[in-house]
């Protein structure tokens, strides 16, 4: 089977959409290739690194919260198949709110619809049960117990890895900017290798616009975004689970979570970065972006007010004008899909993103409008969070 150069899909790009939609649509029937130019989740992806939030609340936005709920145990699902359970870590998620939000206001009111197990818990509840955060007067909290965080390098392997032993064929290689007035006949990757398909997904994540210039330029903006973990004091349990949850500040665009594998605490500040070139931006940390987060943490978690920086990463969010997913065929190729838009939240919703996509490949049916190509604009409203 590897030495075939005709598939009903070749899907590029191995991260955490391409690999779930090569997963899903293997699953289906069809013969499915899939191509990356780095490997799985690898250190340039928005895909990589240590890990991500699986969390249900969105708002008033209950497509993003049903897709969450039913993302969860096809996750865990798939972590048992590999034999790697502890890829998801269930450290619950904490929002930590003020009174008058309405973004959280909204939330309490999508979980309550769509039966999400939630906590809501008053100021008190919050500085009794988490005494190493520091909460202001007005502060209110949600807690979703049954969420948590997924190992984000290691689970995009896995998926792969799980594709492979469904039939799905994995190739190390790159593929250049496409081009047809009409259908796309075949690619030619850089080892000069010729492919041909049916149906050709894109799920490049920071590289579409590259790859598609005129069509998605003006309509992706990829932001540079820096994390960082701190190293806890010695025999300190306040700052790993269960003591202490994955959280979320949205009015602050803060977030972090736990000390997972004892990596440390990690912290990122979720505001848009500058716009940046995967395969060119610096990959280092800062100062900066250091002075803020430092701040930010001796605020929000006094005992780390001094604690030493044990790594940092920089990735990238490729974000929509407001958000949404970017899910629909190319307007010119017409068996050409262009998927992404992840937009900083995507990970957690691989499997339904490419359960989804595989069923429009392989059944038809309309595109949700929130996908389309059409409501990319060419200027930046973040509405998803």
């Amino acid at each position: 089977m590897h030495d075939r150069r005709t598939y009903d899909v070749v899907v590029i790009g191995a991260g955490v959409f391409g690999s779930w939609t090569a997963y899903f649509l293997r699953k289906s029937g069809p013969t499915v290739l899939l191509l990356d130019a780095y490997g799985p989740a690898n250190a340039r992806a928005s895909s990589g690194g240590e890990s991500r939030i699986i969390r249900m609340g969105y708002g008033a936005d209950e497509i993003y919260t049903r897709w969450s709920m039913n993302a969860l145990p096809k996750w865990k699902d798939l972590f048992a198949q590999a034999g790697h359970p502890e890829l998801f870590q269930p450290t619950g998620v904490l929002w930590i709110e003020h009174e008058g939000q309405q973004y959280a206001l909204d939330t309490l009111a999508t979980l309550q619809r769509v039966g999400v197990r939630f906590e809501k818990l008053s100021l008190a509840q919050l500085r009794d049960r988490y005494p190493q955060i520091a909460f202001e007067d007005d502060c209110w909290g949600m807690f979703e117990p049954d969420s948590g965080v997924l190992m984000a390098r290691c689970a995009v392997q896995a998926v792969v890895e799980q594709a492979q032993k469904n039939g799905v064929v994995y190739r190390y290689d790159a593929v250049p900017s496409p081009y047809s007035k009409t259908c796309l006949a075949e690619i030619t990757t850089a080892n000069g290798e010729k492919f041909s398909a049916a149906s050709y997904v894109f799920a490049c994540g920071p590289w579409l616009p590259k790859l598609f210039p005129t069509v998605l330029a003006n309509r992706m903006f990829i932001s540079r975004q820096e994390v960082f973990f701190f190293g806890i004091p010695a025999g300190d349990l306040r700052f790993a689970p269960p003591l202490m949850p994955t959280w979320l500040k949205v009015k602050d665009e803060f977030y972090g979570m736990p000390d997972l594998e004892n990596r440390g605490f990690k912290i990122a500040h979720d505001h848009h970065g500058p716009i940046v070139d995967p395969d060119t931006q610096s990959r280092a940390a800062t100062s900066e972006a250091l002075e803020t987060t430092r701040k930010y943490l001796a605020r929000r978690f006094p005992a780390l007010r001094d604690a030493p920086v044990l790594e940092t990463r920089v990735c990238q969010y490729e974000n929509t004008c407001n958000g949404d997913f970017l899910i629909d065929k190319h307007p010119e190729m017409d068996n050409v899909w262009l998927v992404g838009g992840g937009s900083g939240h995507g990970f957690k919703h691989g499997p339904l993103l490419g359960e989804y996509v595989a069923a429009r490949i392989s059944e038809g049916g309309a595109v949700e409008p929130r996908f389309s190509l059409a409501t990319k604009q060419a200027v930046q409203k973040r509405a998803i969070f």
